[in-house]
């Protein structure tokens, strides 16, 4: 069944209102006729919801039930990650969403290569918020996960504390996951990749002053979106998000 997500302004009582990019789909792509039923998603909720009357720039539903979304992890995890070149991050959006990241802070750092132009940021951002609109939509998401605008070091340097565990990764060593005790139990966890060719060991240590802890990866030297997959997987892994239904 299709799914689409609203926001609160298209919630009224028993009645959701789609609009946007989603009409056209749903009229044109997908043929959907009066009777028809969608999933409409929001705030961690599933809306299984009947169409009542298809408009020119507007779909009108009746709830038929309400449901929490099982589509959302139990932790919070943010992927902050340095620009890397070509479309990666973009790759890295789509299936860190797919895995259940919640959120994507880009940042610029001292190896970085990718500079993005101020007047084509919001432009780019866009493109980005599609995509991980879209990657929720077909992974059954609860929640669209958020997207910053790229950001500097020192900016990134400043989120560390918000956050219950964060974790940089390098190749030069660190702990392995296992070792670290509190990966299970936080409920939001901050991992920052670095572009191509990592971080530098200034970089690290100013990470760990704030409070980050360096890991590795094993032996091998990942690309920088493998990386960013492969630890978030293994989070996910670790907190039963993965291999499972955790309800069962």
């Amino acid at each position: 069944m299709q799914r689409y997500f609203i926001t609160p302004d298209q919630l009224m009582g028993d009645v959701i209102h789609i609009t946007g990019d989603d009409v056209h789909h749903i009229r044109t792509v997908m043929r959907s006729k009066l009777g028809d039923k969608v999933i409409c998603c929001m705030m961690g909720m599933d809306y299984l919801v009947e169409i009542k009357e298809i408009a020119g720039d507007s779909i009108t539903c009746f709830i038929l039930e309400r449901s929490k979304s099982l589509g959302e992890p139990t932790v919070q995890v943010t992927i902050a990650q340095g620009l890397p070149k070509g479309e990666k991050l973009e790759w890295i959006f789509q299936k860190g969403t797919e895995l259940g990241a919640a959120s994507f802070l880009p940042f610029s750092s001292t190896r970085t290569v990718v500079k993005i132009d101020a007047s084509k940021s919001t432009k780019k951002h866009d493109r980005w918020s599609k995509i991980v609109k879209e990657a929720s939509e077909q992974s059954h998401r609860g929640r669209i996960p958020t997207i910053s605008l790229p950001i500097n070091w020192n900016t990134l340097l400043t989120e560390i504390p918000n956050y219950d565990l964060a974790m940089i990764a390098y190749e030069k060593g660190g702990q392995v996951l296992s070792a670290i005790p509190s990966l299970s139990e936080a409920k939001s966890i901050l991992m920052m990749i670095g572009p191509e060719g990592g971080f530098s060991e200034s970089e690290v240590q100013d990470a760990v002053n704030k409070g980050a802890i360096p890991i590795t990866l094993g032996n091998r030297i990942l690309r920088t979106e493998t990386a960013a997959i492969s630890l978030l997987t293994c989070i996910m892994f670790v907190h039963n998000e993965l291999g499972g239904d955790r309800n069962e």
